[in-house]
């Protein structure tokens, strides 16, 4: 179906090894004149060769899956074909699912608590290159960048950033990525709120994200939340 607009609609790949969420979420996405289903995977490993085959706007991916599991496939499809935005929508918002997603590539995190109307809003975001992080993750995020660094026999590599940050850009960037408001950063920084938000801007505009949660995912896709 052609939206009222006469653009193409967001094709997407559908990945989850329950049959039931499949057919809602078929049900659902089909209801919207600008989202077409184009495939739908019961396994990671599937999902990988019908993302590959139809090369759809956005792969929308469970994270526990037999074969290969979400972080896995994010991983896959964003070396094999990077064009593809993957969203993962799952149960889990602990560390161990967050963190391999995000830094794998995952475009956006939601849980499935989240409603239909989030959810499609999201895909579309997603699909138009912006990132989305379920409210659950964000505070996830916030609570690791609060954790005392677990032991290690090994400094961590520093993050490879974009030529053209300052230091004190990455400064912000890092506090905003452990969840502090302008308020708390410009406290922290000894600057004003104004410069923070300035500065945050500017961020935005050189890391190509669009909001501030997509500043969070790239922080912690990066490294940079816990450097320092």
């Amino acid at each position: 179906m052609t939206p009222p607009s006469g653009r193409s609609p967001v094709r997407v790949v559908l990945a989850d090894d329950q049959a039931v969420v499949r057919d809602g979420l078929a049900m659902l996405l089909s209801a919207a004149d600008d989202l077409e289903v184009v495939a739908t995977a019961a396994d990671g490993t599937r999902a990988v060769e019908v993302v590959l085959a139809e090369r759809p706007d956005v792969a929308l991916v469970d994270l526990r899956m037999p074969g290969l599991d979400g972080a896995e496939v994010t991983a896959t499809v964003r070396g094999d074909a990077p064009e593809v935005r993957v969203l993962i929508l799952t149960t889990y918002a602990d560390d161990d699912a967050v963190l391999p997603a995000l830094r794998a590539g995952a475009a956006g995190y939601l849980t499935k608590d989240t409603t239909g109307e989030a959810l499609l809003a999201a895909i579309r975001t997603v699909a138009a290159g912006g990132s989305v992080l379920d409210a659950a993750v964000q505070r996830r995020l916030v609570d690791l960048a609060g954790s005392p660094a677990a032991p290690t026999s090994r400094p961590a590599p520093e993050p490879e950033l974009p030529e053209g940050l300052t230091a004190r850009e990455v400064d912000v960037l890092r506090l905003v990525a452990q969840g502090l408001s302008n308020q708390q950063t410009a406290s922290r920084l000894v600057v004003s709120e104004a410069t923070v938000k300035t500065h945050v801007n500017h961020l935005i505009s050189k890391l190509g994200v669009d909001s501030r949660p997509a500043l969070v995912a790239w922080a912690w896709r990066n490294g940079v939340a816990r450097a320092g």
